[in-house]
């Protein structure tokens, strides 16, 4: 139940609303037992039996009190207008009692709508947030549809099975304390009766719920399953029309759904079978409560007569509604608690790159970045050894070397999208563990091969992230990018919407437009992680001289495929296998006939 109550703690912005529907709440339960209370002179005076009460009792609280008031007032009323006129006043303030009861009801679900909706609210936010914070290598150990299940039907099934049932915790036990309490005080014998043999049906029901979560979770999982097929499905078309692949795909699919449908099947009939069984159990019971309270009013010496045993029943009969609500909110709740569990592993997830609660702040870099015997390993692999790099300000360094040498972890480091685990980063002297992330970032632009681009307009997509940025600004950076001239002859200019994935544009346009953004940016170190590899000879010499006119008195850190994109720069680090092999300008390399002159010639045969 620890799951549970996470979720509860949710509701704590809106306790307010929570209280005013428990005061509504209440207010229903008052309007609905003074509506029953009202049927016992009702019945007394349809069947005859009214003894008129001259003498006005002392109103105390407790229900014979007040019977005995409600029978001096119609009493009155029957001795000054007649029967028939007060069973007009009966039906009328029953009506109204009925309208009351009503009315409270609207604004308890009215109230309770805010709590519902606006603790959900902050359990998409808070996941969401942390998808945001969470490493890059979490997102390497889980599917992106199981995350997007997470964050949309687990959310949403939280939302259905517990949130919807937040009122009846808080209502429930309340109605059937009252109409128990009330209960009592028209018949204790019968209550104690009506005691003894509940808890034996809730019991029953009770055993069906056992092994519903678990089964409920394992429902979620294939469901996240089918969706991470969607997306691969969708994100994969080309390779698996052009291998003709879709009946495979379209079985595994097919193979999926036929498994998810079935622990479905289970849990909806399990589910369902509450119901049903809820409602035959309750009938048993009243049949058995009419059976055991008509002895006590036909016995020679009744301890309750015909009406009060008439409005008992109708008392008893509406603690079944709320007992039966309940039960179903059991189930249901077992079914949220198995997909809160899904959620709670997201929020839970090991953040790794944390800021220290003391992280000093960074505004600038004047000096140098220093990479000081750094290793680095994914899980049990070592990808980078004893890196002893430094890169003075305003300088070139280039990395090269064969897939898999650890280029791009070696600038993923830069920007603490992983940490070291031997050794130390440093800018100006300062270990980056120790800043704050968002002030390390800030000094940092990116420009990768695959360019990441938002389904919004060319104008977002360069402005991202930053919206104090004006229009001249975007105009500017797009300039330099070599972007503006392609992007004015667009239908709606920097208005145009690009599509997922920047998918309308070209390759080179998507790289201009990712070098825009990081021109806007105005960083002092920019990372260029093969910026151009993926794109056509055309292509790529207007990427290179925006990439030239943004490299411009900034420290660049650029990862290149083809060598001939960074003979200019000031230093070229070889890696191999994680360590660096060879280092040196372009010129020393290939005097040096080593690794960097077996990759030249590799290329000059291609």
């Amino acid at each position: 139940m620890k799951k549970f109550y996470r979720v509860l703690a949710y509701i704590k912005p809106y306790l307010g609303y929570a209280g005013l529907n428990v005061i509504f709440n209440l207010l229903t339960i008052v309007f609905s037992l003074f509506s029953f209370a009202l049927l016992i002179p009702f019945l007394n005076l349809l069947f005859g039996i009214e003894k008129l009460v001259t003498e006005k009792p002392v109103l105390e609280f407790s229900t014979s009190s007040f019977l005995d008031f409600l029978n001096y007032q119609i009493s009155q009323i029957i001795i000054q207008e007649g029967k028939v006129q007060a069973l007009i006043y009966i039906c009328v303030v029953i009506l109204i009692a009925f309208f009351l009861r009503n009315f409270a009801r609207f604004f308890a679900m009215y109230f309770m709508a805010n709590v519902r909706i606006g603790s959900i609210r902050g359990i998409r936010n808070d996941i969401y947030k942390k998808i945001l914070i969470l490493p890059l290598s979490f997102y390497s150990k889980h599917k992106k549809g199981d995350i997007i299940a997470r964050i949309t039907t687990d959310v949403q099934e939280v939302e259905y099975s517990i949130m919807n049932y937040l009122e009846m915790i808080v209502r429930d036990p309340i109605t059937i304390i009252a109409y128990l309490a009330f209960m009592i005080s028209m018949s204790p014998k019968l209550t104690l009766f009506v005691l003894i043999i509940l808890p034996v049906t809730g019991l029953i029901i009770g055993q069906i719920g056992k092994s519903l979560r678990k089964q409920s979770k394992i429902g979620q999982s294939r469901f996240a399953g089918l969706l991470a097929t969607i997306e691969e499905s969708i994100s994969g078309l080309r390779i698996i029309k052009a291998f003709n692949a879709i009946e495979y795909s379209d079985n595994k699919f097919r193979s999926q759904n036929h498994s998810y449908s079935r622990i479905l099947l289970w849990i909806y009939r399990r589910r369902d079978l509450s119901s049903p069984m809820s409602e035959f159990l309750s009938s048993a019971v009243i049949v058995i409560v009419l059976w055991f309270g008509g002895r006590m009013v036909l016995s020679d010496d009744p301890s309750i007569d015909a009406s009060a045993f008439i409005t008992y029943i109708v008392v008893f009969s509406q603690i079944i509604p709320p007992a039966k609500t309940f039960a179903q909110g059991f189930y249901s709740i077992q079914k949220g608690i198995a997909s809160a569990d899904r959620i709670f592993e997201i929020l839970d997830a090991e953040e790794v790159i944390e800021e220290k609660p003391e992280a000093l702040s960074i505004t600038g870099f004047t000096k140098e970045i220093l990479y000081k015997d750094v290793s680095f390993k994914y899980e049990n692999d070592w990808v980078l050894r004893h890196i002893d790099l430094s890169i003075e300000k305003g300088k070139i360094i280039a990395l090269v070397g064969e897939s898999g040498g650890g280029k791009s972890t070696m600038v993923d480091l830069l920007p603490r999208f992983h940490d070291v685990d031997d050794g130390g980063l440093f800018i100006d002297g300062k270990d980056i563990r120790d800043c704050k992330i968002d002030d390390v970032r800030a000094l940092m632009g990116i420009v990768s091969q695959e360019s990441i681009l938002f389904n919004d307009s060319i104008y977002n997509n360069i402005a991202f992230g930053d919206s104090r940025v004006s229009e001249e600004e975007v105009i500017a950076a797009a300039k330099v990018a070599n972007a503006h001239e392609f992007i004015v002859k667009t239908e709606k200019g920097y208005q145009t919407n690009i599509g997922d994935r920047g998918m309308k544009l070209s390759g080179g346009q998507r790289q201009r437009i990712s070098i825009a953004r990081a021109v806007l940016a105005n960083p002092p170190i920019l990372i260029l992680d093969e910026a151009t590899s993926s794109l056509d000879t055309e292509s790529e010499k207007l990427v290179q001289h925006a990439l030239a006119n943004v490299m411009k008195d900034r420290t660049s850190v650029v990862i290149a495929h083809r060598l001939s994109t960074i003979q200019h720069a000031d230093e070229i680090i070889v890696l191999k296998n994680g360590e660096i092999a060879e280092r040196g300008t372009h010129e020393n390399l290939i005097q040096k006939d080593g690794v960097y002159k077996r990759l030249q010639d590799l290329q000059s045969f291609e």
